[in-house]
């Protein structure tokens, strides 16, 4: 438990260390996420972007245990 927990913080280190970098692929701006603006009111859902993430990561787990070796 303790390395999957330092694992995961460094991965939002890094995620966050890149940021400035992968804000300039488009992600946030996807179609399906939804954005209102009225006045000085604005909201946010990014739907498809968090669909697309929840995906991604799923792959990646399904990797990593499929090629760890554990059950």
């Amino acid at each position: 438990m303790n390395r999957t927990l330092i694992i995961v913080g460094l991965v939002i280190v890094a995620i966050g260390l890149l940021w400035p970098w992968l804000s300039r692929l488009g992600l946030g701006r996807l179609p399906g996420d939804i954005v209102i603006r009225r006045g000085n009111f604005t909201f946010y859902a990014p739907i498809a972007t968090a669909l697309l993430a929840s995906v991604a990561l799923s792959v990646i787990v399904w990797l990593l245990r499929r090629y760890s070796g554990s059950s």
